[in-house]
C-alpha cells in the first residue's frame, strides 16, 4: 500500500492524504465523465464511495465510457464501472445503487452521511435536485458537466458560494401549444408533438380530463369547446383500452392510427379558414399504406421519401431516399476533402465527422408504417406486463421508434421533409456529442477542487471553463458570494419530523410561525396583540397556501402529496425575514480617516464671572422665576461706594450699576440679575 500511494502521498501532503480512506464520498453518475471521476479517485486512494447511477449500458456509451464493455450493455451502470473500478485498488470500498438519485429514500439524512458530493450528471432537473440537497444538508458540492469540447467545473459551499442555482440556466426551447397540434410546418413540430403529446396521452399516466372537463362545464365554461374536447378524450380513452388488452392487441396500431392520421386531420380540415394562407395537410389511409395503394403528392407509399432539407436520391430498387443535403454528394465531398487536406484542423474534423453520422438515409412512407406497427405492438406488451406508465428514453428503442415513426408519418401528411432515426434520437434526446478527452479534462478539475475543499484552502477555489480555444483551454474563474435572492441557497432548512398522515398543512404553518410575530392590533376594549405573520407555502413550484387561499391549511400533508423527501417551502409575504449572512454589511468611511500624531491636550476649563451671567430676555414667556427681587440697572455713574474697579467692567459691558433699590430706569435699560 506504501508503494501504491507514494505519488499521491508526495502530491498531496500526509496529512490531507492520511484523511482520504476515511472520507465518505457521493459520486453521482457513471457515465462518461463519472467513469474518469471514478478512476481518479480510486486511484488517489478515497476509501469508501457510493455510485449512484440509473441508467443501463447502451452500445453507444462504450466509445467514452471506458470502464463499460460491449458485453456488459443493458445491464447497470453503477453495478458495472464499480466492479470494474474496484480492481484498481483493492483498499477502496465502493457502494453501488442503481436508483434514482430523486428516489424518497435518498432524503437529507441520507445525504447527511457524506463528507463531499461529486455531480456528474447530463440531467438538468436531477443536478437541481442535488444541489438543493447539498445546500440544506449543509455538505460541499463540485459540479461539473461537458458537451462537446466545452465542459465546467464548479465547486459550491454554502454561504461562501454560488450555488448552481443561482445563476439561470438556459430555458430549454418551447414551441406555442397550437403550432405543435394543428399547424406544425418544421421537422421537430413533429418530433415533440411525437415525444411531448402522442407517447404520453397512449402510454403514459391517465388524467382522467373527463371528469376535468365535467368541473368546467358546471363552472359555466363554453359547452361546445367543452363537448369537443370531451369526445377527443373519450376517444383517446378507448385507444388507450385497446392497447391495454391483450385481446385486442393486434388491432391496436390501426386504431391510434386511424385516429391521429386520419381522423384528427379530416377534422382540423373542416376549419377552412385555418388553411387560407397554409397548405392543407393530407389524411393518410392504414390499409392504403399497408397495400402500397396510398399515393401522396403522386408517388406511392414505398416510393415516397421522407426527404431531409429537401434533397432525395433513388436507390437500386426505386425506392427513395434522403439524407442531409445531397445524399451522394456530401459523402463524397467529405471524402474528398480527407483526402485532399490530410491534416485538418479540429473543428474541420468534427463537422465532417457529424456530417458523416447524419448521413443515414431517412425512412420512406412504408418504411415509417412498418416501424409505427412493430413499436406500437412492442410498447402495447410492455403496458399489458404492468408497466404502468411508458416515457421517451433516448436509449429506449422502442420509444425511439415510435417518436420516429410517428414524426415521419406526420411530416408526410403537413408535407414537411423527415428525419432519419439518428436525427430523431439527436434532436429528441437533446443529444449532445461527448468527447472523451473533455470528460477527462473535467473529471481531474473535479478531483482538484474537491481536494482543495477537504483542505479547506476555499481562497484556492476556482470555476474553471473548458474551452475550444488552442491557446487557452483553461479559463479559472474567482469565486463570487451567493446571490442574496437565490431560492435554493438562501432559504434556511430545517427538518421536520411528523406522520403525514395525520399532521395538516396548517399545524405545520402554525408551528413553524408560533414564535414569529410582529406589529399590534386592538380590539376596541384596550388589549394589544401581536399580528402573526402572512406566508405561503409551497411544494416544488406547487402553491399549498397563501393569504388569500386557504383551503389547503385543514388537509394532511400527504393528501397535498408533501411526504418523505420533499422540501416544504413556507415564505414570508411581507420579507421580513431575509437570510442571516444577507444582512446589509457595517459601511467604514472611504477613505479612513488618518489618526493624529500626537494626542491633543484638552482647553483648560475657564469658570464664568458672575457678571457673565447677566444677559438679556431672550423672550417674554421665559418661566424662570427669581427667588429675590430682580437688581435694576441704569445708565449713568452714580455716586456711592462703589469703586472703580467693578465701575470699569461694566463700563465696558456697556452696563450700569445701580446702587438705590428705588432709583428707576427706562424699560429697555433694564435686565433681570439671576443669583
Amino acid at each position: 500500500a506504501d508503494g501504491r500511494y507514494a505519488h499521491a502521498r508526495a502530491i498531496l501532503g500526509l496529512e490531507l492524504h492520511e484523511k482520504l480512506p476515511t472520507l465518505k464520498v457521493l459520486l453521482v453518475g457513471a457515465g462518461g465523465i463519472g467513469c474518469e471521476v471514478l478512476k481518479n479517485i480510486v486511484l488517489a486512494g478515497f476509501g469508501n464511495i457510493t455510485l449512484l447511477d440509473l441508467d443501463t449500458i447502451d452500445l453507444s456509451n462504450l466509445n467514452r465510457q471506458f470502464l463499460l464493455r460491449k458485453k456488459d450493455v443493458k445491464q447497470s451502470k453503477a453495478q458495472v464501472a464499480a466492479r470494474t473500478a474496484a480492481a484498481f485498488n483493492p483498499h477502496v470500498n465502493i457502494i453501488p445503487v442503481h436508483r434514482n438519485i430523486k428516489d424518497p429514500h435518498y432524503d437529507l439524512a441520507w445525504f447527511s452521511n457524506f463528507d463531499i458530493v461529486l455531480n456528474a450528471l447530463d440531467n438538468l432537473d436531477a443536478r437541481r435536485h442535488v444541489n438543493k440537497m447539498c445546500m440544506a444538508a449543509n455538505i460541499p458540492l463540485v459540479e461539473s458537466g461537458t458537451a462537446g469540447y466545452l465542459g465546467q467545473v464548479q465547486p459550491i459551499i454554502k454561504d461562501r458560494t454560488e450555488c448552481f442555482d443561482c445563476v439561470q440556466k438556459p430555458t430549454p426551447k418551447t414551441f406555442p401549444i397550437c403550432t405543435i397540434r394543428s399547424t406544425p410546418s418544421q421537422p421537430i413540430h413533429c418530433i415533440v408533438w411525437g415525444k411531448s403529446y402522442l407517447l404520453p396521452q397512449l402510454f403514459g399516466q391517465d388524467e382522467n380530463a373527463t371528469d376535468d372537463l365535467d368541473d368546467a362545464l358546471r363552472a359555466g365554461e363554453n359547452a361546445h369547446e367543452i363537448d369537443a374536447l370531451k369526445r377527443e378524450a373519450l376517444a383517446f380513452k378507448a385507444v388507450r383500452a385497446a392497447l391495454r388488452s391483450a385481446d385486442r392487441a393486434s388491432e391496436a396500431p390501426k386504431l391510434v392510427f386511424e385516429k391521429v392520421f386520419d381522423r384528427d386531420i379530416r377534422n382540423l380540415l373542416s376549419m377552412e379558414d385555418m388553411w387560407r394562407h397554409r397548405a392543407k395537410p393530407t389524411p393518410l389511409d392504414f390499409d392504403a399504406i399497408r397495400d402500397d395503394r396510398f399515393e401522396l403528392r403522386g408517388q406511392k407509399a414505398s416510393q415516397v421519401a421522407l426527404a431531409v432539407n429537401g434533397a432525395t436520391s433513388a436507390n437500386a430498387n426505386g425506392t427513395s431516399t434522403a439524407t442531409n443535403g445531397a445524399s451522394n454528394g456530401a459523402s463524397t465531398s467529405a471524402s474528398a476533402k480527407l483526402k485532399d487536406q490530410p491534416s485538418l484542423s479540429l473543428r474541420d474534423s468534427w463537422e465532417i465527422a457529424s456530417a458523416k453520422l447524419k448521413e443515414q438515409p431517412s425512412l420512406s412512407l412504408r418504411d415509417s408504417w412498418e416501424m409505427f406497427v412493430a413499436s406500437t405492438q412492442k410498447l402495447a406488451v410492455r403496458v399489458q406486463a404492468g408497466e404502468e406508465t411508458i416515457s421517451f428514453d433516448k436509449d429506449d428503442d422502442d420509444t425511439l421508434d415510435f417518436v420516429t415513426s410517428v414524426a415521419n408519418l406526420r411530416s408526410a401528411a403537413y408535407g414537411i421533409p423527415g428525419k432519419s432515426r439518428w436525427e430523431v434520437k439527436e434532436m429528441a434526446g437533446s443529444i449532445i456529442p461527448a468527447i472523451a478527452t473533455t470528460n477527462a479534462i473535467a473529471s481531474g478539475l473535479i478531483v482538484l477542487q474537491a481536494l482543495h475543499v477537504l483542505r479547506k484552502s476555499y481562497n484556492a477555489l476556482k470555476d474553471v471553463h473548458i474551452l475550444f480555444k488552442p491557446t487557452k483551454p483553461l479559463t479559472p474563474g474567482i469565486k463570487v458570494p451567493p446571490i442574496p435572492t437565490c431560492g435554493v441557497c438562501r432559504d434556511a432548512y430545517g427538518l421536520l419530523r411528523c406522520d403525514p398522515t395525520r399532521v395538516t398543512l396548517g399545524q405545520v404553518v402554525e408551528a413553524v410561525t408560533a414564535g414569529i410575530r410582529w406589529g399590534t392590533t386592538s380590539d376596541g376594549d384596550g388589549d394589544v396583540s401581536m399580528e402573526a405573520p402572512e406566508v405561503s407555502t409551497y411544494e416544488g413550484q406547487r402553491l399549498l397556501s397563501d393569504p388569500d387561499f386557504d383551503d389547503n391549511l385543514g388537509r394532511t400533508l400527504e393528501s397535498l402529496g408533501v411526504t418523505r423527501a420533499k422540501f416544504l417551502t413556507i415564505q414570508d409575504e411581507d420579507g421580513v425575514y431575509d437570510h442571516p449572512a444577507d444582512a446589509p454589511p457595517m459601511i467604514l468611511p472611504s477613505p479612513m480617516p488618518t489618526p493624529a500624531k500626537r494626542p491633543v491636550k484638552p482647553a483648560p476649563k475657564v469658570e464664568a464671572s458672575s457678571a457673565a451671567s447677566l444677559g438679556k430676555r431672550g423672550a417674554p414667556d421665559d418661566d424662570i422665576e427669581s427667588s429675590q427681587p430682580a437688581k435694576k440697572v441704569a445708565r449713568g455713574l452714580p455716586s456711592g461706594p462703589a469703586t472703580s474697579n467693578k465701575r470699569r467692567p461694566l463700563e465696558e459691558d456697556e452696563r450700569v450699576l445701580l446702587e438705590e433699590q428705588n432709583e428707576k430706569v427706562d424699560d429697555d435699560d433694564a435686565v433681570i440679575e439671576l443669583d
